[in-house]
């Protein structure tokens, strides 16, 4: 299903990037000849946008998911596009490398080219492109676009960050979240392509992996996915495109950079490093749909080479530094984490989220942060992670519930990272989250139990794109069977803007929160054992050899094909211990 035409709303003018993205038209569903090769790539998706045509051309428009950049440094930056021609079915391109051409200018009539180039889309990439710029000037805006034969991608529009030791008045920023396409239209986006940014960062659940109607809200899904369950690399692919091909998207992507991590439902809700939801599943199973949900991942987002996934790894966390002004810590508090404690969801604090070896980042990226953090002169200093870090209790009175998937399930790593930030005095520590579908800002504490106890930062958590849907009764029911307290929100879509200015009260940090009413009615609901069951999937099978902690463990996947053969390096990371933890306030929102 695709969403309704845009149309200028009550209250705006239609304005000219609205104009121009209507003005595109939709590529009718037409089975065209493929120009690359002669033959025919099948049935291009009904109301995809696309490119502009130069000259009569009987193949279809292969930009039908927009362009994007992203990483923005001083003097480099990362565009993305893929070509897919029929984006639902596969893609629609033919088994072999296709030359793009790419131009960046420093105007958006590409009057004044600053640079061009050619590189290879190719069918082991799915088609895409990660084209690395370098050599631009600091802290200005360049516009892009690629070619194909008599195809040209949309324009985008991108900016570099400033060099290191130069000020800045403002950076302005807004973060997202939880786009799952069944629930609603990418409107937030819409909106978001409008404002006057220079940054967007997307904090995870890019995709959902389920498949058509099983999280539903309450007032019924507005679209639908396109097949069942993903898992296949595939599937990955399809379902992606299906995500991408929404115009409200692909209008956001190409207004602003991008810096992207992913949360779990990019691979399976509520994974935790080589461990799945489903406790019936098998692990050499799922580190093949891990590798397969990688590789799409990385396909479909503006990243860097470094981050090109290796089987079920990818380096992820990384540090982008605006001016004097601004560090972003991009977090994975997925690929590295102990399994949650206590068996998952809302529960009662139990001993195993206290054991001091329990990590969310492992010890690696642990001490990536915290001397990153020690060494950091900028004004702000930010995480850019996935689940809620303050503590978060969901039972009224003295009884004590809490997500064992956030970090209230990590007490140590938590307490070491706040006691860190304490000791060295980090400086405007902000913390942006997701995952939960609605809108908070908590205090980040020594002593989360104790009111008066000084606050070390502040968390902004920001609502989901589409519909929060957190408390719906039809909304997948867990696969390991334990009891679940959930809160209901009455959130509707939304981003938080946030802008991280030089001056003003302690920094000037500034926010723009939540044009809706937030309904912070709390509900409990018990979980019955899943009755979700994946669908049989003619995954490999794979040999382990046996690790030590701190030792490179190898796993060798043997696929169907004994000629296909994966050498797949891994590290099994350790951690030592910590201390206690704050109380979180939910912002009151109103319209």
């Amino acid at each position: 299903m695709s969403n309704p035409p845009v149309s200028a709303e009550p209250g705006h003018q239609l304005d000219r990037r609205a104009f121009l993205r209507n003005a595109g038209g939709a590529v009718a569903g037409v089975l065209l000849a493929d120009h690359f090769t002669g033959g025919l790539v099948g049935t291009a998706a009904a109301e995809h946008r696309h490119g502009r045509r130069r000259g009569r051309d009987r193949f279809a428009a292969p930009f039908t998911l927009g362009v994007a950049s992203g990483d923005p440094l001083p003097d480099s930056v990362v565009l993305w596009t893929r070509l897919a021609p029929d984006p639902l079915n596969g893609g629609g391109m033919p088994n072999r490398p296709v030359p793009v051409q790419w131009e960046v200018s420093t105007d958006e009539r590409f009057r004044t080219v600053a640079q061009r180039g050619t590189a290879l889309a190719r069918p082991e990439d799915g088609h895409s492109l990660h084209v690395e710029v370098r050599g631009l000037e600091p802290a200005r805006w360049y516009w892009y676009r690629f070619m194909v034969r008599n195809d040209i991608s949309p324009t985008g529009r991108t900016r570099t960050a400033p060099a290191p030791q130069t000020g800045g008045d403002a950076l302005r920023f807004a973060f997202a979240s939880c786009q799952m396409y069944e629930h609603g239209y990418f409107t937030a986006y819409r909106h978001m392509a409008r404002e006057d940014l220079d940054l967007v960062v997307h904090l995870g659940d890019y995709i959902y992996e389920y498949g058509p109607n099983v999280y539903r809200v309450p007032s019924g899904n507005v679209r639908q996915h396109d097949g069942p369950e993903v898992s296949s690399v595939d599937s990955y692919r399809n379902r992606y495109a299906l995500y991408k091909s929404d115009p409200d998207l692909q209008d956001a992507h190409a207004a602003f950079p991008w810096i992207v991590t992913l949360d779990d439902h990019e691979v399976e809700n509520n994974f935790a490093d080589e461990i799945p939801e489903d406790e019936e599943t098998d692990i050499q199973d799922f580190l093949v749909r891990r590798a397969n949900a990688f590789r799409a991942y990385y396909e479909h987002m503006p990243l860097r080479r470094s981050s090109m996934p290796t089987g079920p790894d990818m380096a992820l966390y990384r540090r982008l530094q605006f001016g004097d002004l601004a560090t972003f810590n991009v977090l994975d508090t997925r690929q590295y984490r102990s399994d949650q404690a206590c068996g998952d969801r809302a529960r009662p604090l139990c001993e195993e989220a206290l054991r001091p070896n329990r990590t969310m980042t492992g010890a690696a990226q642990e001490a990536w942060l915290t001397s990153g953090l020690r060494e950091s002169r900028t004004r702000w200093n930010v995480l850019a992670q996935q689940v809620f870090m303050a503590r978060r209790d969901f039972a009224p009175g003295p009884e004590e519930r809490l997500s064992m998937d956030a970090w209230d399930g990590y007490m140590p790593a938590r307490d070491r990272l706040l006691n860190f930030v304490a000791a060295n005095q980090v400086r405007n520590f902000v913390v942006l989250t997701g995952d939960v579908h609605a809108n908070w800002v908590a205090d980040l504490k020594a002593d989360f139990r104790n009111p008066g106890s000084a606050p070390l930062g502040t968390e902004f958590v920001g609502t989901s794109i589409t519909l929060a849907a957190m408390a719906s009764t039809s909304s997948p029911t867990p696969r390991r069977s334990w009891p679940r307290t959930l809160t209901s929100s009455s959130t509707t879509a939304s981003e938080a803007t946030c802008a991280a200015n030089s001056t003003g009260t302690n920094g000037g940090l500034t926010t723009r929160w939540c044009p809706m009413s937030v309904d912070r009615e709390r509900r409990s609901a018990l979980g019955p054992r899943s009755s979700l069951r994946r669908t049989a999937q003619a995954w490999p099978r794979k040999a382990i050899l046996a690790w030590q902690p701190g030792v490179v463990r190898r796993r060798v996947l043997r696929p169907r094909d004994p000629n296909a053969t994966l050498n797949v390096p891994r590290r099994r990371p350790t951690t030592q211990g910590g201390p206690p933890w704050p109380d979180s306030v939910p912002l009151n929102c109103s319209s």
